[in-house]
């Protein structure tokens, strides 16, 4: 069984033990979080998809931990100008695994 839901402006298709790094959360470590926007559930052959989203489903997931992702760099130019501006960025994650499935 799996289901595809939204979180963070991003979608993404998960399966009962999947582990997935998602837009920053609030939620300690090993507490248990709720996804309500499913837009689809599928098992099998059955396959229940929702317009935009399926009433009464959810996907139960536990926060494993949080943290930063990879550093991003960022530079403005311009050339013949004396303009040169440069930064760096990290997201900040939450990484969850994904316990069980619900329609």
């Amino acid at each position: 069984m799996y289901a595809v839901i939204t979180t963070g402006g991003k979608q993404y298709r998960v399966e009962k033990d999947t582990v997935l790094k998602v837009e920053n959360l609030a939620g300690e470590p090993g507490s248990t979080i709720e996804f309500g926007e499913v837009l689809l559930i599928g098992d099998g052959s059955d396959i229940k998809v929702g317009a935009p989203l399926l009433k009464g489903a959810k996907v139960t997931a536990t926060v494993e931990k949080h943290g930063k992702g990879e550093k991003k760099v960022i530079v403005k130019f311009r050339r013949r100008k004396h303009y040169l501006r440069q930064g760096t960025h990290r997201q900040q994650y939450t990484q969850v695994k994904i316990t069980g499935i619900t329609a």
